[in-house]
């Protein structure tokens, strides 16, 4: 089993389709990062030898921000609109849809479940 960035790689998927399970990684990079390292993309992930491996870690590693510094540069990006109030920044602070959708009606999966009605006094 390939480890590459942390994350084991799954043992019989086809090479370009295995890649994709590294955070940062979809299918269209899965196919640049296997062609810069010279290698077939049809071929399992099993069939690899070491060296190969090896080639397409170094690939990963030179070019390509992956896992936890991809995740840690998202959430400081984040958390920087938060801190200079913009509009975007407001939004995720109170966990709200940030890309302009509606929310009279929808938006539950960023607001939660729904809260019932409170009962009146008679």
């Amino acid at each position: 089993m390939a480890r590459i960035a942390g994350v084991d790689l799954p043992r019989g998927k086809r090479a370009d389709i295995a890649l994709t399970y590294i955070y940062g990684i979809g299918p269209a990079t899965a196919l640049k990062i296997l062609n810069a390292a010279n290698l077939d993309w049809n071929r399992s992930i099993d069939d690899f030898s070491a060296d190969e491996v090896n080639e397409l870690r170094k690939e990963i590693e030179q070019n390509y921000k992956v896992e936890g510094d991809l995740r840690r540069d998202v959430s400081m990006y984040i958390k920087r609109l938060m801190d200079i109030g913009c509009y975007r920044g407001l939004r995720h602070r109170r966990g709200l849809p940030v890309r302009g959708q509606s929310t009279h009606t929808n938006a539950r999966t960023r607001k939660g479940p729904k809260r019932g009605a409170v009962a009146k006094k008679k």
